[in-house]
């Protein structure tokens, strides 16, 4: 599937309509509508048809830029509302109601710039994780948005997160088996990375630091967990991160120690992602391709058990400057999808594109 992608790979679709940098997208169907929400340096946070390449709303109420932005999941299945969460240099983080186009609630009690939310991964995804430029991680329960602990330890600010997969042995219904801890996210961790140049992981429920991995050379830009369906490798053990250093890092959380460090970029890595794509024939879903997006203005794709250069580079085009964000989609069936998977990335520039 990997080669299927990198022989047919072309420009599908561009959003435009964000005046400044794209920094956040994410993806949902909402009433068979596929979406995608984005987050910008305009201040702005938009709706996207997928379809109709049409923006649907765009929420104004940030003061400042809009570093992150996520669809509601515990709203989307627990209550049936479509919500919107944002996080901004403005101190803030926003919910918004699609359906009646106004502001659901507001969390102010970061004292500096939020730069990335996260939802959990268990309990329906109930509770959100914040980093801010104050140097604290704060986790919040949607339900009654307050705020529940505070994670101390980076020095300096920290610019993103990632939770722990949803554990095998859970109902992703009701979790009833995870629910030993205040709550309900035993044995879940969180993953954090700061301008202070470390990557930390941290207990949920105890609010302890666990590992501390220092290698990188400059700020942690962006984290992501590893799962279970990795091959070769412990892969609900790993963490893929990336740095103005240039350099994508693969980390063993388990030793505390870097397994892989991929070189190729430019400048600056500000996104990473596990491929969804297969090579040597691989079944789908064991994927051992991550995938990096820099303000080189590449897309690279390496694989994670060696240590040589990328297997693919897509190249923004040349008035993006480059690209902040990327996320893999799923869209409807066509013609033009033989492999069934997009990747679609924001730029420097704020148009939003997507390769099939």
């Amino acid at each position: 599937m990997l080669e299927i992608f990198f022989s047919s790979s072309k420009l599908l679709k561009t959003f435009t309509g964000h005046t400044n940098c794209a920094n956040s997208i994410d993806y949902l169907t909402l009433d068979d509508t596929q979406c995608i929400c984005s987050g910008s340096a305009d201040k702005t946070v938009r709706l996207w048809d997928i379809e109709t390449n049409q923006q649907i709303q765009s929420f104004n109420r940030h003061s400042g830029s809009v570093y992150c932005v996520k669809f509601s999941q515990y709203h989307h299945y627990r209550n049936n509302r479509r919500v919107i969460c944002s996080a901004s240099l403005d101190k803030t983080i926003r919910f918004w109601d699609v359906k009646n186009n106004r502001q659901l609630k507001l969390l102010n009690e970061h004292t500096s710039a939020v730069c990335r939310i996260e939802f959990s991964s268990f309990s329906g995804g109930r509770y959100l994780c914040s980093v801010s430029y104050d140097d604290t991680i704060r986790l919040w329960d949607v339900e009654t948005y307050k705020s529940l602990h505070i994670f101390n330890g980076h020095t300096k600010g920290v610019w993103c997160v990632d939770i722990s997969p949803l554990q095998n042995n859970n109902n992703d219904n009701d979790n009833k088996s995870n629910n030993i801890g205040a709550i309900g996210g035993n044995g879940y961790t969180i993953c954090s990375g700061s301008i202070d140049k470390t990557i930390r992981i941290w207990d949920i429920e105890t609010i302890k630091q666990l590992t501390v991995f220092k290698g990188h050379e400059d700020n942690v830009n962006c984290v992501k967990y590893g799962s279970n369906k990795l091959r070769n490798i412990d892969g609900a053990n790993t963490i893929i991160s990336g740095s103005s250093d240039k350099s994508v890092r693969l980390w063993d959380i388990r030793s505390g120690q870097q397994i892989q460090v991929f070189n190729g970029h430019k400048y600056s890595v500000y996104t990473v992602e596990y491929s969804p794509f297969v090579v040597n024939n691989i079944e789908v879903g064991s994927s051992n391709v991550i995938c990096s997006g820099s303000s080189d203005n590449t897309i690279r794709f390496w694989d994670i058990r060696s240590n040589r250069s990328e297997l693919y580079i897509i190249d923004g085009d040349n008035k993006d400057y480059g690209i902040l964000c990327l996320k893999f989609i799923q869209l409807k069936s066509n013609n033009d999808n033989r492999c069934g998977t997009n990747l679609c990335y924001g730029s420097y520039r704020g148009p939003i594109h997507i390769c099939v």
